[in-house]
C-alpha cells in the first residue's frame, strides 16, 4: 500500500523568514509571557496570542486562544508569582467569536465575567460550543472595563475580519488589540486571514491608526506589532488593490469563454484565476523578503482574489454590461 503523503523532497522551497519577523524564543512548556507596559502582558505560543491586565482586584483576560490553553493558566501564574499579586482570573474579554482564539475559554470556570459585543453573544448562542461560553456582559458600540483601577475602551467600528470583531484599546499602557488583521512581519494567510467583510478588513488598519498606541496585539505569530508593521501592512493591501484593478483592466476574458462555450463555469474559472495570477504576481516578487510568507503562493493569491471580488462585488468595478 502506498502513500499518497509526498517526501519533504516533494515539497517547495520558499525563501528564509525574515529576522524581523520572529518573535522572543518560547519556553520548555511552549510559551512566552511578556511585559507590553506596567501591568499589562502578553502571552505566545509562536502562532497564537492572548494578553491579560493583571490588577489587584483579579486578572483580566483577553482571548483564550486553545493553542495556547492551560499555558494561559501557566503564563498568569508565572505573572502573578513574580509581581507578587493574585492569579485569579475574574474577567474574560472576546475580540470576537472564533473558536481559534476563544476556544480555551471554558478553562476558567463558571466565575467570571465574560464580555463581548452583543453580536458575539448572538453567534456563540448560535454556535452551543461548550469551550466558548456566551459572554454575559455585552455591548453595540462602545464598553469601558473598569478592573482594579485599570481601564480598557472597547469599540465596534463595524464587521471586518468577522462581523463581531472589535477593538480594544489600553490607553494607560500605550497599547490597541485588534485580532485576525495584521500580522506583524507576516503576509496574512488565505483570504486574507480568512476575513468575511473585505471593505472592512481593508479599513480595518485605519480606524486602528486613529487611536494613539505603541503596541500592537494582533492575535497571531510571535511578536508584538508597532504602527510600522500596520503601514506596511496597509502598503501590501494597497498594492493588491492597485494590482487588481489593472489586471481587471488588461486581462481580455474572451479567450476563456471562447474555448469552454457552454461550460460557462469553465470559463470563468479560467478567466478569475488568470486575472488573479496577474494581479498577485508583480506583489509577490515586492514584499518576498520584506514580509515573511510573501511567496509561499496561495497566500497572497487567495487574498488577491478576495480584493478581486471585492472589488467587482463591493465596488461594481470590472462589471460587463451586456450592450
Amino acid at each position: 500500500m502506498t502513500s499518497s503523503s509526498p517526501s519533504e523532497n516533494d515539497l517547495p522551497d520558499y525563501v528564509p523568514v525574515p529576522e524581523a519577523a520572529f518573535g522572543p524564543a518560547l519556553n520548555e512548556q511552549g510559551y512566552f509571557v511578556g511585559r507590553v507596559e506596567r501591568n499589562l502582558f502578553w502571552v505566545t505560543d509562536g502562532t497564537y496570542q492572548s494578553a491579560f491586565l493583571a490588577t489587584p482586584d483579579g486578572v483580566v483576560l483577553f482571548d483564550a486562544p486553545p493553542t495556547i490553553g492551560h499555558n494561559l493558566r501557566r503564563a498568569v501564574d508565572e505573572v502573578a508569582a513574580a509581581e507578587g499579586i493574585g492569579n485569579t482570573v475574574t474577567h474574560l474579554v472576546y475580540s470576537h467569536h472564533h473558536a481559534d482564539h476563544a476556544g480555551a475559554a471554558n478553562l476558567f470556570g463558571d466565575d467570571i465575567v465574560r464580555i463581548g459585543h452583543t453580536e458575539t453573544r448572538r453567534l456563540l448562542l448560535r454556535d452551543n460550543d461548550a469551550t466558548r461560553p456566551a459572554p454575559e456582559v455585552t455591548f453595540e458600540d462602545r464598553y469601558t472595563l473598569q478592573v482594579g483601577g485599570e481601564r480598557v475602551e472597547l469599540a465596534y467600528h463595524g464587521p471586518n475580519h468577522s462581523p463581531d470583531n472589535i477593538y480594544l484599546h489600553f490607553p494607560d499602557h500605550d497599547a490597541l488589540m485588534l485580532i485576525d488583521v495584521v500580522n506583524a512581519g507576516w503576509v496574512p494567510i488565505y483570504n486574507l486571514n480568512l476575513s468575511e467583510d473585505v471593505p472592512g478588513y481593508i479599513g480595518a488598519p485605519d480606524q486602528a491608526m486613529d487611536y494613539p498606541w505603541k503596541h500592537f496585539i494582533g492575535g497571531h505569530l510571535g511578536r508584538l506589532g508597532t504602527r510600522d508593521d500596520l503601514v506596511l501592512h496597509q502598503q501590501y493591501i494597497a498594492d493588491i488593490v492597485d494590482s487588481a484593478h489593472a489586471a481587471l483592466a488588461s486581462v481580455d476574458p474572451t479567450p476563456y469563454f471562447s474555448k469552454y462555450g457552454a461550460n460557462a463555469w469553465a470559463g470563468v474559472g479560467g478567466y478569475l484565476d488568470a486575472v488573479t495570477a496577474e494581479a498577485a504576481a508583480p506583489v509577490i516578487a515586492k514584499y518576498t523578503g520584506v514580509l515573511a510568507a510573501a511567496d509561499v503562493p496561495a497566500f497572497t493569491t487567495s487574498t488577491t482574489f478576495s480584493i478581486l471580488q471585492s472589488i467587482r462585488l463591493d465596488l461594481g468595478t470590472g462589471s460587463q454590461v451586456h450592450p
